[in-house]
């Protein structure tokens, strides 16, 4: 057995070891941690190269595509097999209502994606300043990426086929290896407007300190109520690609590095496709 199967294997011991809530609790607090390591840069950087950080909102945005089917839509037709109802049918559905429900909470929270200017602040009408509005962009993309983690967890806990602890963990690794850059795509702008390093660090990690609660809230979701898990798990998906859609790749373009960004995605779905097969 290879040094990367034998770490594999062993993290997979590992964290079979714990139950679903705590399996997603556990993963949740390393993506919030990665995010906060991303933050981190700005204790030492007031600013980072803008093809740098396009480039890295790119691989986030490939990251979390690759997810989406890998970790989310494959398993949950998967596990649409066998019913009455058409295998497409589920998925279909909670894909649409995670876009939906991303939709409406766009709709609603105010907040302002960054390198935007203060006119293109969205939701509703608020005297937020804009540092708040910006931790409330980047909170926004922590929702699903905390949903679809506990959903993996939950769904791998019900013992049906298609969803095992392994893809769960590539799942919760990918996401977290994505949350880097979202950490320093919000410190960054914060000291840039004005804040101290240590504030605006703080405020950069509090950003994701969603993702372990919509974890277990995600994972707790699907245990109690096993026959909802193909419509969680697209859900989940359609969430996130909302999220990319709106707001990632538009972001990744914004600085003029389009090509930079898109290679910088091609490499994240590699890269999470790779974990998703290594791991499940």
């Amino acid at each position: 057995m290879s040094f990367a199967s034998s770490i594999t294997m062993g993290l997979i011991g590992f964290i079979e070891g714990f139950g679903p809530i705590q399996q997603a609790l556990i993963a949740g607090i390393f993506t919030w941690f990665m995010t906060a390591a991303g933050a981190a840069l700005v204790l030492f950087f007031k600013e980072l190269d803008r093809k740098v950080l396009d480039g890295m909102l790119g691989f986030a945005a490939g990251v979390m595509i690759a997810a989406s089917f890998w970790s989310l839509l494959a398993p949950a037709l998967e596990l649409s097999e066998g019913k009455n109802l058409p295998v497409w049918f589920p998925v279909l559905v909670g894909f649409m209502l995670g876009g939906i429900g991303m939709r409406v909470i766009d709709m609603f929270l105010p907040h302002l994606h960054p390198g935007a200017p203060p006119e293109e602040t969205e939701g509703v009408k608020t005297s937020w300043h804009r540092s708040m509005l910006l931790v409330s962009a980047i909170t926004l993309h922590n929702i699903p990426e905390g949903l679809a983690i506990g959903v993996a967890f939950g769904a791998a806990a019900s013992g049906m086929s298609g969803a095992t602890v392994g893809g769960a963990i590539a799942l919760a690794i990918g996401i977290g290896i994505q949350n880097f850059p979202e950490g320093a795509a919000v410190s960054l702008p914060l000291r840039r407007e004005g804040l101290s390093r240590r504030a605006s660090f703080w405020w950069g990690q509090l950003s994701a300190t969603v993702e372990p609660v919509a974890a277990v809230l995600g994972a707790a979701l699907v245990i109690a109520a096993a026959p909802i898990l193909p419509y969680a798990l697209a859900f989940a998906a359609g969430a996130m690609i909302f999220v990319v859609v709106e707001e990632l790749i538009p972001e990744s373009h914004r600085g003029g590095n389009g090509d930079i960004a898109t290679m910088g995605a091609m490499v994240g779905f590699a890269v999470m496709m790779v974990l998703d097969v290594a791991f499940g």
